[in-house]
């Protein structure tokens, strides 16, 4: 039986608006992602997932959709997009769209003809529902961008409801109406060639009919046990299976706040007919006294702890999809990583080697293939991320929470640490762009750029493509068995992999000096694969941050 291309490959993530600006607006845009495909061809990945490129008012930079069947005018045309879809297919390289079908934009046509109330056919597409009888809304349930999660419309003198901000009202998949026109989008984007679907929140898309209040967390009730995994869930992504997905050769992942691995075997199980992958939050989810705001790492026992029970959870029941970090997420190499210029590289590559070595499907966000940074954040002012905008004023401008106290918190973990535009060369404004960015550069795009890198043969960039090299030629590291060696150490991360008679060793040390540690008599006449330091490991001690992969020598 052939393996599917999508356990296979690797995917890059795209962050269009950030990515490469052709027109000096300041905007990243297609022609510039088509201006860069061959840099991306010249790492080795298979697969560009595109963050939304849909027509937008951008309340939240894209995953505000005003109409799936248009580009956002600041990106280009449609005839951009299939330019963009022809060049990439021409050189190997497959697109992954991101598919945004819990909530639309507020300006929706479907919306817009919703709020009208009445008996017109769009009346049910959303979730309304009447205040309680003092007129406040239907519970306590909180929006993840903060404040409630309902909003009161004049227009049809009802509330909707928006897990996100108020202006993405979240669709109502019980009508088989939203479910058809939906389907007939994927369709037409499908029908035009594309490759899959990377699907936003989709684990929200089913909501219980009762909507009580929820226990109060943070600020606002929980809405989780009603919406996460809802009732019917498992029945809508069966029907997307059956009458889009099935019919065209595709790869599709669903983010999914809140699975376990026994609910990833439901949503893409081998045989459950619903999806190939999901994405799960464990690892990078945090939880401090201020939600998901924290500098606080969790300890490397915990990390090993969280991925190797996917590693071995998964294992010959569903696929696993591999990822440090993305646009929702702070630098890999700064949150779990030493961003100081000493251990910068090393610890860049050492994550990519913990990764990239697993079983499942790694992923890569744009600039982590050279080991980009977190932002230097002076003052809330420099946010532009709604979600970190919104946060900042319930925590601090309330009076709950100092700002000195504060301030690391949510400059350890802001979405728009991933989001300030890539570091193309040393010249101005990194080569991102010609006019002034959207967002700030990262002041460091003189140290840290894709040209020095390119020129650097012990670059993270050639390091990345390496291992993406490592992974298609050696069959172990997509099929083989995972195993857990040293968990209770709490500076190395130590595995094997194993297929057959084949067996590779990883070794990772997330310790910023030397750790002791012998290679197992069954590695030691074996061959180094790649390592972050010249000639590979010395026997008994791991420098900081050392990585490497050692085969095992043949009998």
């Amino acid at each position: 039986m052939n393996t599917p291309w999508w356990k296979e490959s690797v995917i890059y993530q795209i962050y269009p608006r950030s990515f490469m600006d052709s027109n000096g607006d300041g905007i990243g845009d297609l022609q510039g992602i088509i201006s860069r495909l061959d840099y991306l061809k010249k790492l080795g990945i298979d697969v560009i997932w595109l963050s939304p490129i849909y027509q937008s008012p951008n309340d939240d930079n894209g995953y505000d959709i005003s109409d799936y069947q248009a580009i956002m005018t600041e990106f280009g045309t449609m005839e951009d997009f299939d330019q963009l879809l022809s060049q990439a297919h021409m050189r190997g390289l497959k697109i992954v769209m991101d598919l945004v079908v819990n909530h639309t934009s507020d300006e929706h046509r479907w919306f817009v003809e919703s709020r009208k109330g009445g008996e017109g056919p769009y009346r049910d597409y959303y979730i309304w529902r009447d205040g309680k009888e003092d007129g406040k809304a239907p519970n306590n349930w909180g929006s993840c961008f903060g404040g409630p999660a309902w909003q009161f419309d004049q227009e049809r003198n009802q509330y909707y409801l928006h897990l996100f901000s108020k202006k993405q009202p979240d669709l109502n998949w019980d009508n088989p109406a939203v479910r058809k026109d939906v389907f007939d989008m994927m369709t037409w984007w499908c029908d035009k060639g594309i490759d899959g679907f990377r699907m936003d929140v989709i684990s929200l898309i089913s909501k219980t009919a009762e909507m009580p209040d929820g226990e109060i967390r943070g600020l606002y009730g929980d809405y989780s046990p009603y919406c996460v995994h809802g009732p019917r869930v498992h029945e809508y992504l069966r029907e997307m299976n059956q009458k889009v997905l099935s019919r065209y050769d595709l790869m599709t992942v669903g983010e999914t706040a809140g699975v376990t691995p026994k609910e990833a075997c439901l949503y893409a199980g081998n045989d459950t007919g619903e999806l190939n992958m999901v994405f799960q939050f464990d690892h990078v989810g945090n939880c401090g006294p201020y939600g998901k705001w924290t500098d606080k790492r969790r300890p490397l026992t915990q990390l090993k702890e969280i991925l190797s029970t996917w590693q071995t959870s998964l294992e010959g029941k569903a696929w696993n999809s591999l990822y440090w970090d993305n646009h929702d997420q702070p630098r890999a190499v700064s949150w779990f990583g030493d961003d100081r210029p000493l251990y910068r590289v090393l610890s860049a590559k050492m994550l990519a080697t913990c990764l990239h070595m697993m079983q499942g499907t790694p992923y890569i966000y744009q600039g982590e293939e050279l080991g980009m940074t977190n932002y230097p954040f002076k003052g809330p002012e420099d946010f532009h991320d709604i979600e970190s905008i919104h946060a900042y004023e319930e925590w601090c401008k309330s009076g709950l929470v100092s700002h000195q106290e504060f301030w690391p918190c949510i400059t350890a973990v802001s979405r728009d640490n991933a989001r300030t535009p890539m570091q193309w060369d040393d010249t101005s404004q990194a080569g991102f762009t010609t006019g002034t960015p959207w967002m700030p550069v990262n002041p460091n795009y003189k140290e840290i750029n894709a040209q020095a890198q390119l020129a650097d043969p012990d670059s993270v960039f050639y390091y990345y493509q390496k291992l993406i090299g490592l992974r298609k030629k050696y069959p172990v590291i997509v099929h083989g068995r995972y195993c857990l060696l040293m968990p209770d150490s709490q500076e190395l991360f130590v595995y094997e992999r194993i297929l057959g008679d084949e067996k590779l060793l990883v070794l990772c040390s997330f310790a910023d000096h030397e750790t002791s540690f012998p290679v197992p008599e069954e590695f030691a006449a074996g061959s180094c694969l790649i390592s972050n330091y010249e000639g590979g490991p010395k026997n008994g001690a791991l420098r900081p941050y050392e990585a490497a992969v050692i085969r095992k020598a043949s009998v």
